[in-house]
């Protein structure tokens, strides 16, 4: 506990700071009251729904890319340094830097089929949206953010099996198939959340009247 609190610790700097944002945003609207729901329903409320559907479509191919990328981070960084001793591991195990890159392909795949989603409906009259279409935007943002997460702890989990697989094989080559077996289950963690992804765009209809 003390060396999480020390002033070396990234908590120590990050803590003031999230507790002034906090105490900004909810101090902004009404200053009579501590936290001004109204306002802040209101403001979340006049967000355009592109606004979502746009910030799902980024999650799903950002965080994909930085999950492959930490994960490729990861094992290429052990396959390099065990390849030194040992450079017979060096092209069995490119097989798992290949996995890490399917975890970026998976969000690239879904945030084309999120990006395909999108369709132009004029405003009311005052200037808001229709039920329908705030709720595209919502399930789009949901849906790229699902993808993007379930990708981004994909990546990091296929990044450390695949590390522990270049290193074991280095010691015992026998160890290597059945350490790509769990970085095979673990690579399959991504699909969940792409399915998931696109069942929950199901429903997406920005021209539907309400019912």
């Amino acid at each position: 506990m003390v060396q999480l609190m020390s002033l070396n610790s990234p908590i120590t700097l990050l803590l003031p700071i999230t507790l002034t944002c906090i105490c900004f945003i909810i101090s902004v609207g009404d200053p009579a009251r501590f936290i001004d729901w109204d306002w802040l329903w209101l403001l979340f409320h006049s967000i355009s729904p592109y606004f979502w559907a746009a910030m799902g479509v980024a999650f799903a191919i950002g965080l994909s890319v930085l999950g492959a990328a930490w994960g490729i981070f990861i094992t290429g960084s052990s396959l390099v340094g065990a390849a030194v001793r040992v450079p017979r591991i060096t092209s069995k195990n490119l097989i798992s830097v290949i996995f890490c890159e399917a975890v970026a392909i998976y969000g690239v795949v879904v945030a084309i089929i999120l990006q395909t989603k999108i369709e132009f409906v004029p405003p009311l009259s005052d200037g808001s949206y229709s039920s329908a279409a705030m709720f595209s935007g919502y399930s789009i943002f949901g849906s790229g953010l699902t993808c993007g997460f379930a990708n981004l702890v994909c990546g990091m989990c296929v990044g450390i099996v695949g590390s522990s697989a270049a290193l074991s094989d280095a010691q015992n080559a026998a160890l290597f198939v059945k350490i790509l077996v769990v970085e095979i289950f673990g690579s399959a963690l991504g699909l969940f959340g792409v399915i998931i992804a696109i069942v929950m765009t199901g429903g997406v209809d920005w021209g539907a009247t309400n019912g």
